[in-house]
């Protein structure tokens, strides 16, 4: 556990296992505790029933029978009710260990996502897990089991004979040496076969979404070969870690048979002695039996719970990174204005896409921005999104600085519909309302102004969309994304082509409805250069090459005949 002192972020992952699932994990050593007694019993009786057979007493053995029937009846109550109160205490511990972990990748900001490899977050709760369950919560319960009845075989074995208990330990000191020695060696492997697992899970993911591109391309196999390589590192990967296991589980083998054998053989010299009977001898191969099962043990459980343990780690790492930004809260309000001043952003640092720019965006306005290609509208609407920090300049609402605001607050000031959608595979409903629960009269007011009034009388509420999506168009999956936006009444509303996938008719009815929205503030990014629609906006602004080149009203822009008179023009032909 030198490593969790080390790395605060995992403390709470161990505390998750544990959490309201002490009771379980008690009551689980209690019972595998009353079962090492019940192992203990039926070694006295195994040596009870050979010494009964040398005295030719009678008697005494069917006496011994009828204890041996009442330890075994007693041992698979406690066996059964062990493997419950077991089973209770792992299924808890791992519910709220992935729960911590869903909580923690949720607290994300939105742009971490863009940053970072999902496949990474798909094995550390997958195979990782998995792991863990073997390594970390089922081993410890068995070994302390063994533990206890190591230690009670050792109090036997004294009490029998302490020659023969002294020697039993001076032999047991080797296993425990190489399970010191081989520890960190398999905690490498494990973390190896965990980070190719990650690889190999995203390029699985990756390929799977990219399969219409791959075939229309016949890529089949190129992909293929990539395919095969990383599939091959994995299993190579995993085949070193198979070895390493295998190896020290070996070692310590050896060592236990050693130990065994060299018990057996001193326990005959002093039999031979009369030194002990031959019962005592019986009973002391049988307790050995059960101290080599804890030595053989110790290094494979030592190994693998060092493994685990840097799993969980990894996972703690994992989820800290590009966390949410933390910050001060705010009301759910913009009473003021937006505004940016001399803000220059670039995904890289020599190539800003934005540039020295500046605009002010009003409570309650109407606001869209234009231009080509490339020009920064999807990057300011990111900015404003609080998807990235690494700006110069300022951007505040209300005079409060963004970089200062907590992200999760942030979102509950504005919302962003996007242009590519994304969809659960669950009902219409469900996808609507993001698994809340709402008024039904809100509803139907968010799929009236979305458009969505004919889809939901043909499918209903209850349509399962499939995945992503998958069993809808283009169309409605945006219209889906943007009734599932004005249910938030967010009192700003950020569009960035949201229309695109619509048909003209639809795209002019869907901008017209938000644009008579009251009450809130839109941002709206749009090609759609429609004269019925620019007119019902306070102002344009018009980007070009990441600065505001001309801003103001529909008809003053067209006087001007400037840069947005052509993109006028050349928009409607």
């Amino acid at each position: 556990m030198k490593r969790n002192r080390r790395n605060p972020a995992a403390r709470e992952y161990f505390r998750a296992f544990y959490e309201k699932n002490h009771i379980c994990f008690s009551m689980a050593m209690a019972l595998h505790t009353i079962a090492v007694g019940v192992n203990l019993a039926i070694s006295w009786v195994l040596g009870a029933v050979i010494d009964a057979i040398g005295n030719g007493n009678m008697d005494e053995l069917f006496n011994v029978l009828w204890i041996m029937l009442v330890i075994t009846v007693g041992m698979v109550l406690v066996d059964i009710s062990g493997y419950g109160a077991k089973f209770h205490f792992i299924r808890r511990a791992l519910v709220q260990y992935k729960a911590l972990a869903f909580r923690r990748l949720s607290s994300k900001s939105i742009s971490a996502f863009s940053k970072e490899n999902s496949g990474r977050y798909l094995s550390t709760l997958t195979n990782d897990v998995t792991s863990i369950e073997a390594n970390y919560l089922e081993k410890p319960l068995d070994l302390a089991a063994y533990g206890i009845l190591g230690i009670g075989s050792l109090g036997m074995m004294v009490w029998y004979s302490p020659l023969l208990a002294v020697i039993a330990i001076v032999l047991s000191l080797l296993p425990m040496a190489a399970a010191v020695l081989t520890g960190g060696i398999m905690e490498k492997r494990e973390l190896a076969v965990s980070n190719q697992n990650e690889r190999f899970m995203a390029q699985i993911k990756e390929l799977l979404e990219g399969f219409s591109v791959i075939k229309s391309f016949k890529a089949e196999k190129e992909t293929g070969r990539r395919f095969n390589e990383l599939n091959q590192t994995v299993e190579e990967t995993k085949y070193r870690r198979r070895w390493c296991g295998a190896l020290i589980q070996e070692a310590s083998g050896v060592c236990a048979i050693v130990m065994q054998f060299g018990l057996f053989f001193a326990g005959a010299v002093l039999a031979i002695q009369g030194s002990i009977s031959a019962g005592t001898v019986v009973v002391f191969v049988n307790l050995s039996g059960y101290l080599t099962s804890v030595i053989r043990m110790i290094p494979e459980y030592w190994a693998a719970r060092k493994a685990a343990v840097g799993l969980v780690e990894k996972l703690a790492e994992v989820t800290e990174e590009n966390a949410g930004r933390s910050g001060d809260a705010v009301r759910p309000e913009v009473r003021d204005a937006i505004t940016l001043q001399n803000v220059t952003f670039g995904y890289e640092a020599e190539e800003p896409v934005l540039k020295n720019l500046s605009l002010k965006i009003e409570a309650g306005k109407k606001y869209a921005l234009v231009g080509a290609s490339g020009s920064g509208k999807s990057t300011l609407l990111n900015l404003l999104m609080g998807g990235y920090d690494g700006y110069s300049g300022s951007i505040a609402i209300d005079g409060k600085e963004l970089r200062e605001i907590d992200t999760d607050s942030l979102y509950d000031v504005m919302s962003l519909i996007g242009q590519n959608v994304f969809l659960f595979d669950d009902t219409l409903y469900q996808n609507i309302t993001m698994f809340r629960d709402f008024p039904e009269d809100k509803l139907e007011l968010a799929v009236h102004r979305a458009g969505l009034d004919e889809l939901v009388a043909q499918k209903g509420e209850g349509y399962r969309c499939g995945e992503n999506g998958n069993g809808l168009s283009g169309g409605e999956r945006q219209r889906v994304s943007i009734a599932r936006c004005l249910m938030r009444e967010t009192p700003v509303l950020l569009l960035d082509e949201a229309t695109a996938a619509l048909d003209n008719q639809t795209a002019f009815a869907v901008t017209d409805a938000i644009l008579h929205l009251d009450g809130l503030t839109r941002v709206v990014v749009t090609h759609r250069l429609e004269e019925g629609l620019l007119e019902q906006y306070d102002e344009i602004f018009v980007l070009r090459g990441g600065e505001v080149c001309e801003q103001g009203k529909f008809g003053d822009l067209m006087e001007r005949k400037e840069y947005f008179y052509s993109l006028y023009n050349v928009a409607n032909g």
